[in-house]
């Protein structure tokens, strides 16, 4: 057997060319053929599955910072009305004027709104939602400095008036899921669960953090948060370009209003709306009565937690049957539970035993508005479907100032605990039309009818076409 040379004397192999040694020669080195360990294949890492299907919604690049920009935009929305409240009612000494301004306000955003929505579909939500903010935000600062420099009443609601363009983010965040999963209702339902549970999270924090700030600060510090979060959250969405929906410059279809199925379900929000304002007003007359006003917002936000929670859970389902059948399932449930507090508070008188009621109460709510904002995207001609949803939105701020009223006179004719009578009413009012309606539009669109990959009724389809 060769020997092989030691480690000292290892003289450099021969070429390939060398001739075969013969006889006792040791045989020539040739190239060490031999196998070597190598390093182990990386095994490439399979994608990781979404633990929940929010998570899903999130690994779209840009969601984050689109949602995140929306939060901060959308929580002011509940700031504005209690900062003014507070500085109106502390510098003229009048809340009749402070609601009146208010409800100015709350109007005129009902009349300018679906227009400022109809410019957002034709040239894109960030050549439009930046100036329509800063506008707003121009007219709160002047409500401010007229409050402040003691200006003629009048000018309060002027300037209070010019508020009325702030965009609906709310509409452009769903807008961007409608288009960012077309192709995926189911994503796109818990794009909506989870749009509605942030609605109610601001709902909850907005008044507290705007009578927090007016109360320990200074009167007008609410509004300058809520006017800085504002325009800094709109800044924020607007700069994410890769998720915002093409804009249709010279849409086919006529106003959403007209679409087959939008009348009926753009009352029923209103009638939704009454449910929400006279709750609010209603609860805060009952707690007053019971020498607890101080935690009449506690109470209320236990309301928003319940749908909050809702929503959550809801979005995390997959719905089962057709969306119209669904939310007729929800206003009967709504319908039932809005029975709860009115139970409490005439059997009890408790606010505790209220509290606990209105929690469970606003369990029914998330899942209705999701299943009915799911309707709006479906029923609204393709092009306009920041209009559509702005319209829905629109109907439930009309049914806010009508149930509040509504609840407040029910409240001085009779008594806070007659006036859970109210919410009652207008959620068996929505329950009726929805059930008086059903069977007769179901389906979709036209404009989106066919644009699902199955034939199916993709509420979304089509939202990407080329305009």
């Amino acid at each position: 057997m060769p020997r092989q040379p030691s480690e000292q004397t290892r003289t450099p192999p021969p070429t390939p060319s060398t001739a075969p040694a013969t006889g006792d020669s040791p045989a020539p080195t040739g190239p060490d053929l031999r196998p070597r360990p190598s390093k182990a294949p990386r095994r490439s890492r399979a994608p990781r599955t979404p633990r929940t299907p929010y998570h899903r919604l999130f690994t779209v690049p840009g969601a984050r910072a689109f949602t995140l920009g929306n939060l901060l935009a959308r929580l002011p929305m509940g700031m504005f009305s209690v900062s003014a409240v507070i500085m109106i009612a502390g510098s003229r000494g009048s809340y009749a004027l402070a609601g009146a301004v208010t409800a100015t306000g709350l109007a005129a955003t009902a009349l300018v709104a679906p227009w400022t929505a109809r410019l957002v579909d034709r040239h894109g939500q960030a050549r439009i939602a930046v100036p329509a903010t800063a506008f707003a935000l121009l007219g709160s600062l002047s409500l401010l400095l007229c409050v402040r420099f003691g200006a003629p009443d009048w000018t309060l609601f002027a300037a209070y008036a010019a508020t009325a363009t702030t965009p609906n983010t709310g509409g452009m965040s769903r807008a961007r899921w409608a288009h960012l999963f077309r192709d995926d209702p189911d994503a796109v339902h818990t794009a909506n669960s989870f749009e509605q549970a942030a609605d109610e999270l601001c709902f909850m924090l907005g008044p507290v953090c705007a009578a927090f700030l007016c109360t320990t600060l200074f009167p007008e510090a609410g509004t300058l948060v809520a006017g800085a979060l504002m325009m800094t959250g709109v800044l924020v969405f607007a700069a994410q370009r890769s998720t915002e929906p093409p804009p249709q410059r010279h849409p086919r279809s006529k106003s959403p209003v007209l679409a087959p199925g939008m009348p009926p379900l753009l009352l029923g929000f209103l009638a939704t709306g009454a449910v929400f304002g006279s709750m609010e007003v209603v609860t805060i007359a009952f707690a007053d009565a019971h020498g607890h006003r101080a935690a009449a917002g506690a109470v209320l936000a236990l309301q928003a937690a319940g749908s909050c929670a809702a929503g959550l859970l809801y979005g995390a389902l997959k719905p089962a049957g057709p969306a119209e059948r669904r939310h007729r399932l929800g206003l009967a449930a709504m319908t039932v539970t809005m029975s709860l507090p009115l139970l409490a508070a005439s059997l009890t008188g408790s606010l505790p035993v209220l509290a606990g009621a209105l929690l469970l109460a606003g369990t029914a709510t998330a899942p209705t508005m999701v299943t009915g904002m799911a309707l709006v995207q479906r029923r609204t001609p393709e092009g306009r479907l920041n209009e559509g949803m702005t319209l829905a939105v629109t109907g439930l701020l009309g049914g806010i100032a009508c149930g509040s009223a509504a609840g407040g006179w029910v409240v001085e004719r009779f008594s806070s605990s007659t006036g859970y009578v109210v919410p009652v009413a207008a959620a068996a009012i929505a329950f009726t039309l929805s059930a008086l309606t059903s069977g007769r539009f179901r389906g979709t669109s036209p404009s989106f009818r066919g644009s699902a990959p199955s034939g199916g009724s993709n509420p979304c389809a089509n939202s990407d076409a080329p305009h």
